[in-house]
């Protein structure tokens, strides 16, 4: 069936009557449905899928990114490891120089075991106050520089001690080969220490050449094992 439309003089009431022709109520019915259903859908993804799916995809990235800082956190407790796994025979090495406060303890025994050795005799052995060395102090004098003073509350602290000196003033009775004999032992026991003054006197009046030593060792302990 033809239809004559004058298309310059078309209006709505006029597209309103050609499609009203051209459609029963079951189409139009359809149609509405159609055009509601796409509303519908449109109206339920807006209010409601799409901040749903905007949640999850920002708890999703939100997983990505802790986990790649996992990932980042696990390489750099790996690496902290192998730094660890290579220091720790240094560290095993170079703390053996240290005295523990089982071997401060024993002190008196081991000079007296040295002495006898030598023909020597301890008559007087005596600690002193111990002496903290602060990480800062330890630096700067490696570094050659002054070190800055340190609060009070901070020097206690046991995080802040490299090291602790421990004073010990003695008296020795014996020869004077005896007594070379005796630092040149103490020297090759691989242990840090110092003597920091001494003062050796010949006993007058006695031919074998026997001295007496009177003097201040200073050796040295690891901060783990006096605080």
């Amino acid at each position: 069936m033809a239809m004559n439309i004058d298309l310059k003089n078309l209006n709505m009431s006029d597209i309103k009557d050609q499609i009203t022709k051209l459609a029963d109520k079951k189409t139009l019915t359809k149609i509405g449905i159609i055009v509601g259903s796409i509303v519908l859908f449109l109206i339920i993804y807006y209010a409601i899928l799409n901040p749903m799916v905007k949640t999850r995809k920002a708890k999703l990235d939100d997983m990505n990114l802790k986990k790649q800082e996992t990932q980042q956190f696990i390489g750099e407790i790996n690496a902290m490891k192998a730094k660890i796994k290579k220091l720790k025979p240094q560290y095993q090495r170079y703390s053996t120089l240290f005295h523990s406060k089982a071997e401060v303890e024993g002190l008196y025994q081991t000079l007296s075991e040295y002495a006898g050795q030598n023909d020597l005799v301890i008559t007087s052995i005596e600690k002193k106050q111990i002496k903290e060395v602060l990480k800062a102090a330890a630096l700067a004098q490696a570094d050659g520089k002054k070190a800055k003073k340190v609060k009070q509350t901070q020097a206690k602290s046991v995080k802040n001690i490299a090291y602790y000196l421990i004073p010990v003033d003695f008296e020795i009775d014996g020869n004077f080969i005896g007594y070379i004999k005796f630092k040149r032992a103490l020297s090759l026991s691989q242990k840090m220490l110092n003597f920091d003054k001494e003062s050796i006197q010949v006993v007058k009046g006695d031919s074998t050449g026997a001295i007496k030593v009177r003097g201040t060792l200073t050796i040295v302990g690891l901060p783990d094992e006096f605080f």
